[in-house]
């Protein structure tokens, strides 16, 4: 499972890394990114947690 953050609609809540830090975190610039290239398994729920949670619809996790 990969997850992907689309920084041109990203607006820097950071509700993402709140509910998956395992996956997202918050970059300089104040936007969310991922830090993993393979979404650990025991994350899989969170990071699908965190995309239903974007609030633009910035997260991809497939």
């Amino acid at each position: 499972m990969k997850a992907h953050v689309d920084r041109d609609t990203c607006i820097g809540c950071g509700v993402c890394p709140s509910v998956c830090p395992a996956v997202f975190e918050m970059d300089d610039e104040g936007l969310s990114h991922v830090i993993v290239d393979t979404v650990p398994a025991d994350a899989e729920d969170d990071a699908k947690d965190a995309e239903e949670s974007c609030p633009v619809d910035a997260i991809t996790v497939e």
